[in-house]
């Protein structure tokens, strides 16, 4: 078979709980995908890039297939499952060794046959077991010779890897004898990274606002599930993306709920992966719903996207489900409840039926634009003295604080440094002042704006201090 074009693509299936979540976060160096002693744990087809040798690969974790599932959640795990053995040019189909060959294995295995696609046997959690007394039952299920494996020790991983790959890329170097033993577990492989600059996209809200069906809507496909059940998706689901020749990464995150209805452990580190997504992403998207009220719960989220200094933009949707007088009163709340968020541009959209996805973007575009500008600093000195000039800072005591000039700071968020003599006497509201300025003059919507006000050295002070 001649060697494929692009990165294989690899799919690990298997019925609930058999590690393929713990074997992806081997395979991919990370711990993206949640990991825990919990049956039905993952739910959406998540992505991840590895490396064996100097072939690099894509592998996919799926959700616990249940093929016969014919309605409810656990019938669109399956779908998005079976989307993924499309997919895919080789499938692991992982089983676990300590609880032994069950029918839904069969089931499973009945189902990947007729798939067309090259299928391997993974026999896992073989760890301080026999190898050939763990597999020897699954030769039942005719898929060819089990492989043994542990995904949590590393053992066996390279060589499964390797059939994986034989055929669909060039030979693989042979490993030395001491590869799986060498160095920590899983330093055989190496997570490649993009070279291209992309707005990493974080998608957030309160659970069943639409942020699936966002996501979804955008890609054009069912890419990830969108139920009619708030906790849907559990994990930070990264998908790249791509509109208009500028390229995203969406991150699909779980639903954050009040803190005292957190209840389950695994909702518990879903919220944590959430608010690891926002901290890592370049702009975020605060979806709120236009059926239900704002909440305090809302405005928690966007004040820790405001903590953060993360670019913002907010999205109202659902907005064709409701009427006139229900949008007035929205848009009162918002201004109300969010006005802390004055910065950010707000839409009306319906994620369901592409409206106003358009319009969005384009504020998305904007935001991160804003929050990587780079603002020179003689035009920022000579903004900083206009409106000094317009409005001086009030005087304190016999002090009036004196600004000279400014300059930038960082990035994501822009951070203006302003520099001069007397500034700790500077008030909040002439800060504000100062914003709105700046603001204005390098059109910096949708970002949070920092200034760090540098007090310069008394020469004569110290020289006093000296004496």
């Amino acid at each position: 078979m001649k060697p494929a074009v692009f990165k294989p693509v690899v799919v690990l299936v298997g019925r609930p709980n058999v590690g393929k979540s713990t074997l992806f976060n081997r395979l991919t160096r990370s711990r993206d995908a949640l990991v825990a002693d919990f049956p039905g744990l993952t739910r959406d087809r998540h992505y991840g890039e590895g490396r064996v040798g100097d072939h690099p690969f894509i592998v996919v974790d799926t959700g616990g297939f249940e093929p016969v599932a014919k309605s409810g959640i656990m019938a669109e795990m399956a779908r998005q499952t079976v989307q993924a053995v499309d997919e895919a040019d080789a499938v692991v189909f992982l089983t676990d060794g300590r609880a032994g060959l069950t029918g839904h294995d069969r089931e499973i295995a009945e189902r990947l046959r007729r798939s067309g696609r090259k299928v391997l046997l993974a026999v896992n959690k073989v760890e301080g077991m026999s190898r050939t007394t763990a597999s020897a039952e699954f030769y039942e299920l005719g898929l060819g010779e089990p492989h043994a494996i542990s995904a949590a020790h590393g053992d066996g991983v390279v060589d499964l890897i390797e059939v994986a790959l034989s055929g669909l890329v060039e030979p693989l170097e042979e490993a030395g004898e001491d590869d799986e033993e060498a160095g920590e577990p899983g330093d055989e492989f190496v997570a490649t990274e993009a070279v291209d600059h992309r707005i990493k996209l974080a998608i957030v809200g309160r659970p069943n606002v639409g942020k699936s069906t966002l996501v979804n809507t955008l890609l054009g496909e069912e890419r990830v599930i969108a139920f009619d059940q708030p906790g849907t998706t559990r994990d930070a689901i990264e998908i790249e993306f791509e509109r208009g020749g500028r390229r995203y990464t969406l991150i699909d995150t779980a639903g954050l709920r009040k803190r005292g209805k957190v209840f389950e452990a695994i909702e518990k580190f879903s919220v944590i992966k959430t608010l690891q997504a926002i901290e890592a992403c370049n702009v975020v998207l605060l979806m709120l719903d236009a059926s239900s009220e704002i909440s305090e719960q809302d405005a928690h989220i966007a004040g820790f996207v405001l903590e953060t200094g993360r670019a913002l933009v907010v999205a109202i949707n659902k907005w064709d489900s409701v009427d006139s007088e229900r949008r007035e009163e929205i848009k009162r709340e918002f201004d109300r409840k969010l006005r802390f968020l004055s910065f950010a541009k707000m839409h009306t959209v319906s994620a369901l039926r592409n409206a106003g996805v358009g319009p969005l973007l384009k504020s998305i575009e904007a935001a991160h634009a804003a929050a990587f500008a780079k603002l020179a600093t003689p035009k920022l000195t000579r903004v900083l003295q206009a409106a000094v000039e317009q409005q001086q800072p009030p005087r304190k005591g016999i002090f009036r604080p004196k600004l000279r000039y400014a300059h930038q700071g960082g990035q994501n968020p822009p951070l203006i440094v302003v520099h001069g003599s007397a500034l700790d006497e500077i008030p909040d509201s002439y800060r504000r002042y100062l914003e709105a300025r700046f603001r204005e003059t390098f059109s910096l919507q949708g970002t949070p704006l920092k200034i760090e006000f540098r007090n310069s050295r008394n020469p004569y002070l110290e020289r006093e201090k000296a004496k």
